[in-house]
């Protein structure tokens, strides 16, 4: 009969059962989160809380006082030095239970039970999205932005006419802001007018040749009448 059971004694004597809560909650303190059962986790949870809220306080009583309960120094400096600070604006509610289905020895139901603050996947804050924006299309709204041209190095000017080379730094300005396919037009018709120029010149070597042969005969014409005259 149960006839006032205001807890659960979970099968032990009094001095059994606040060890194993005492060790469970240093483990539990040290590695954040323990695989259990899920009434020894309900137990262990009425157990460790109140030690949690204690050290939000730190001062030397606190400390004793938990101490009291854990009987491990090394927990209790966790629990104040890195669990304290992140569950100061927390009012209770530190841990959570999340049951993981039954043992198949005996059919208990486990879980797992954790301090809320240290897992990762339900604290972490979710960043807003960017707004993007799509560019070009084929709606009526798009526009295509016109090529920027590049301006003139107005200093490099400055400094030239300072010594006396602003031929050469106005010729290199047009072509920094001449755009790739006028240049290569600019050549082209270059080399077009370098051709034009070299066909005259051949002509004028193709004409030479027959003034050669001319003299060559006229030559040949008056050695043959000396030779007559002779």
């Amino acid at each position: 009969m149960r006839h006032g059971k205001k807890f659960n004694h979970l099968g032990r004597k009094p001095a059994h059962r606040k060890a194993m809560l005492s060790n469970m909650a240093s483990s539990l303190i040290l590695h954040k989160r323990i695989n259990t059962t899920v009434a020894k986790a309900k137990a262990l949870r009425l157990f460790v809380e109140p030690l949690l809220t204690k050290s939000k306080t730190d001062s030397t009583h606190s400390r004793r006082v938990v101490f009291s309960y854990l009987q491990n120094k090394h927990s209790v400096s966790e629990l104040f030095r890195d669990v304290a600070p992140k569950i100061a604006d927390r009012p209770g509610g530190y841990t959570r239970i999340l049951k993981t289905g039954n043992r198949l020895g005996d059919n208990a139901e486990m879980c797992f039970i954790e301090l809320v603050d240290f897992n990762e996947t339900y604290t972490t804050e979710k960043k807003a999205a960017k707004k993007t924006r799509r560019r070009g299309g084929s709606g009526k709204g798009a526009v295509k932005a016109a090529p920027k041209k590049e301006e003139a190095p107005v200093a490099a000017v400055e400094e030239a006419e300072i010594v006396g080379e602003t031929v050469e730094v106005e010729a290199k300005v047009d072509t920094s802001t001449s755009s790739a396919p006028e240049v290569e037009e600019v050549k082209k018709e270059a080399k077009a007018e370098e051709k034009t120029e070299e066909a005259p010149k051949t002509e004028a070597k193709t004409e030479e040749a027959p003034k050669a042969e001319e003299s060559k005969d006229e030559k040949a014409a008056d050695e043959k009448d000396e030779k007559k005259s002779e």
